[in-house]
């Protein structure tokens, strides 16, 4: 995590179920951190996640779109690479 100090800040406002909120109070308090961190460190985590899986899936598409031109570039010498075994 970058150093707070980098970055500009903006303030949000979420609405969550009370539950949810008593469950966020009494966790956060348990590990000595204020709610507002927990939540940005979480935020965080989930936006890094994110990437992680976008980056994955690109480069999946990358190598099926490699897969099936190797496949195609195969198919056209085939018949080329059988013909010095006659």
């Amino acid at each position: 995590m970058l150093p707070a100090a980098n970055h500009e800040r903006v303030r949000l406002s979420i609405s969550v179920p009370i539950k949810t909120k008593n469950k966020l109070c009494q966790l956060t308090h348990f590990q000595g951190k204020r709610i507002s961190d927990f939540i940005r460190e979480t935020i965080e985590e989930k936006l890094s996640q994110m990437d992680r899986q976008n980056f994955e899936a690109q480069m999946k598409a990358a190598y099926q779109g490699l897969a099936d031109e190797n496949i195609q570039i195969t198919d056209d010498f085939k018949y080329a690479d059988s013909e010095n075994l006659s």
